[in-house]
């Protein structure tokens, strides 16, 4: 069986050396870089199955580093860094982080977030889709038509690239009916009750969704933010109606 591969890239050596350590010894292939420029490289050629970047390294910054990787790959990113404060976790989010751990951290604290990360993503794999997306027929609302049997969503007869992660979410936000979805139920549902992480990750990619479907994502018609509670996907009589 093939094993799973990480790439460490932090330009600290004693940090790169401990988790090269101790990950091999839990059965994982360990990759290793210590600048940003290496990093990026050996994440477009290896294609690792996950990514622990670090954000302060030379050459180029782990900022720069996930920016360019979000261009042509969804790999699953898990910031390193030291700085803790609220704006650098929320810019990890926006960027596409798929988690944010602060220096210093314990082995166990961070095996963990990457063991609930890869969960996450051979359930996304599994068959290529959530079970909420196996059933049959299209469902429109408003422009869009989703067909849960391809696995396809189409804004005014244009594919939309949605990705496993945003598609779930739309699936889930439909499958209510117009009803309220409560985040910590969306959370649950698209992202798994093991997962730790930061919550906001779900604003993220309600925004990234509303970016995609919405004429104007500022002012949503399609996805409602029902303030306290969480969100809503429209219904199609809704749409009808008004």
């Amino acid at each position: 069986m093939k094993k799973t591969t990480i790439l460490v890239a932090d330009d600290d050596e004693m940090i790169v050396d401990v988790l090269l350590d101790q990950f091999t010894k839990e059965g994982f292939a360990v990759l290793a870089a210590f600048d940003g420029v290496e990093a990026l490289r050996q994440a477009r050629q290896a294609q690792p199955d996950l990514i622990l970047l670090d954000v302060m390294m030379p050459k180029m910054q782990g900022w720069e580093v996930l920016r360019e990787l979000r261009h042509d790959s969804t790999v699953p990113v898990l910031m390193l860094t030291a700085r803790g404060e609220e704006l650098d976790r929320v810019l990890g989010l926006e960027l596409g982080a798929d988690d944010y751990i602060v220096k210093p951290f314990s082995f166990r604290e961070l095996l963990a977030r990457v063991r609930a990360t890869l969960r996450r993503l051979d359930y996304d794999r599994r068959d290529g889709a959530s079970p909420a997306s196996t059933d049959e027929g299209v469902v429109v609302v408003g422009q869009l038509a989703i067909d849960r049997r391809r696995h396809q969503v189409t804004r005014r007869g244009d594919p939309v690239a949605l990705s496993q992660r945003e598609y779930d979410l739309l699936i889930a936000l439909l499958d209510a009916n117009g009803a309220v979805v409560h985040r910590g139920d969306l959370l649950d549902q698209v992202w798994g009750e093991a997962w730790i992480g930061d919550p906001r990750t779900l604003d993220v990619h309600i925004r990234w969704l509303r970016e995609k479907l919405e004429d104007s994502p500022s002012q949503p018609l399609l996805i409602r933010t029902v303030r306290g509670s969480g969100y809503r996907l429209v219904s199609p009589d809704e749409l009808d109606d008004g």
